[in-house]
């Protein structure tokens, strides 16, 4: 009992220059500040962040990912790889013979270094306090750690260190829960965490491939907001979860944290399928976004485990991780977020009935890589209509709330727009995208033209 009050008494760290302070929106569909403000969480997966960085990585990482604005890296404290017996970049392992309730101070200051550096750039750690444990394997033949007596131990610990820092604590590490003791070592870590931080920060669950967090724990109050990982592949079946966990009651937000990373073998079958590409990480930014999200992570296959030539590959990276960062999918992840900061954010809605199905209605609203969402205002201030083909559809002009609605063309590779005109706001009115027939995608934006909006993806005025 001595050894574990002297971790405790080691007490939160120091404050540096805060972010504020996140919570869920008033109507539970959003995350935003303390004050109110909307929050886009706009995440990025350096799963080994802690475990294979140094300091000097670390830093030219999260300047990049900072100007690509970013806003929540998400990155694990006992890292999948080994990430018990591997040493850090210092030579550190994360615990004392391998107990929860021994964590191993050294290694921990590398952790802080982190958490601060990112914060100082105005970025928050989306923290996973484990990457799980044995029963998945991805420790290789490492020890199975954890119980809900450890667990409670290890998050008090945890939670009273960051206590005043910028983070969201993520439960889970890609783990099936398939039993109540991994259940109540969730709940024993959650509790742990908040018992040490006092609640100050929100606690999600990133879950294994094609699943989410509200399978298991929807209804616990712990679970802030839902967190999905609709996984590697490329069709919409999969991103149409996200929709059912919008409509889940009680109401809670909902994130896609790991969806299709760039650069990644398709499906897992690299062999039949091939390797991602900028188009197939930008289709399910939308998707997830128009389906109820209230914000999205981003992944990059070389960069999740910081691979480069001297480090063994998982899954045949293409690109050093360095080189990686500035893959283009990266760069067009902050298209998204800068349009629907454009526009009222706190009313948004998902609602594909905006789109008017053709006869066909495999090609309108579509379906595998090629399916068309819809999101409004919930007042008909506007929406937004993504069209992942040049493929001409029509829409309900009635879901704008006044005439005449202002059209745009918002392109999701350069984040520009290109007025169409305006019209009125009966009927329906049929658009065809400006590369006809070619995979291209974009974003149509309906306006009602007394709000004045700005141009999409340009700040409100």
């Amino acid at each position: 009992m001595k050894k574990l009050l002297g971790l405790f008494l080691l007490g939160a760290l120091p404050a540096t220059a805060a972010l504020p302070a996140l919570k869920v929106s008033d109507n539970h569909r959003f995350l935003v500040t303390a004050t109110g403000a909307p929050f886009f969480y706009l995440g990025d997966t350096a799963w080994e962040l802690f475990h294979r960085a140094t300091r000097e990585d670390a830093e030219f990482y999260l300047q990049k990912r900072a100007a690509q604005q970013f806003t929540v890296i998400q990155a694990v404290a006992l890292a999948e790889f080994e990430g018990l017996t591997a040493p850090n970049a210092y030579g550190h392992t994360p615990l004392k013979d391998n107990d929860p309730a021994r964590p191993n101070e050294d290694y921990f200051q590398h952790v802080d270094w982190i958490v601060n550096k990112a914060e100082s750039l105005g970025l928050y750690t989306g923290l996973l306090p484990t990457w799980g444990d044995k029963w998945n394997k991805k420790w290789g033949q490492g020890p199975e750690i954890f119980t809900p007596q450890n667990a409670a131990v290890y998050g008090e610990w945890l939670g009273r260190r960051y206590r005043d820092k910028a983070l969201i604590w993520i439960l889970g590490g890609d783990r099936p829960i398939e039993n109540e003791n991994h259940k109540a070592i969730i709940r024993a870590l959650a509790k742990g965490l908040r018992a040490g931080d006092g609640g100050k920060h929100l606690i999600t669950l990133h879950p294994c491939g094609g699943r989410g967090s509200a399978e298991w724990f929807h209804d616990e109050d712990w679970l802030a907001f839902n967190l999905r990982q609709n996984g590697h592949v490329a069709e919409f079946t999969r991103y149409a979860n996200t929709r059912s966990d919008y409509d889940r009651t009680p109401v809670k937000p909902v994130i896609d944290g790991e969806p299709l990373y760039e650069d990644h073998p398709l499906s897992f079958k690299a062999e039949a399928n091939g390797h991602s590409l900028a188009a197939d990480v930008r289709r399910p930014l939308y998707w997830d976004l128009f389906s109820g999200a209230c914000g999205h992570t981003y992944g990059h296959h070389s960069i999740w485990q910081m691979w480069q030539p001297d480090r063994k590959p998982v899954n045949n990276p293409l690109l050093p991780w360095r080189v990686a960062l500035d893959q283009p999918g990266a760069g067009q992840m902050q298209h998204g977020r800068r349009l629907i900061e454009s526009r009222p954010i706190l009313t948004r809605i998902p609602d594909d009935d905006v789109i008017e199905p053709a006869s066909v209605k495999t090609a309108v609203p579509g379906a595998g890589r090629y399916r068309f969402v819809a999101t409004r205002d919930e007042r008909g201030r506007y929406a937004f209509i993504y069209a992942p083909a040049g493929r001409a559809f029509s829409v309900r002009m009635d879901k704008i709330s006044g005439a005449p609605v202002v059209a745009w063309w918002f392109d999701p590779r350069t984040g520009t727009a290109t007025r169409l005109g305006e019209f009125p706001n009966t009927g329906t009115r049929e658009f065809t995208p400006p590369q006809p027939g070619e995979a291209l995608d974009w974003v149509l934006v309906l306006d009602d033209a007394a709000q004045k909006f700005p141009p999409p993806g340009q700040p409100p005025h």
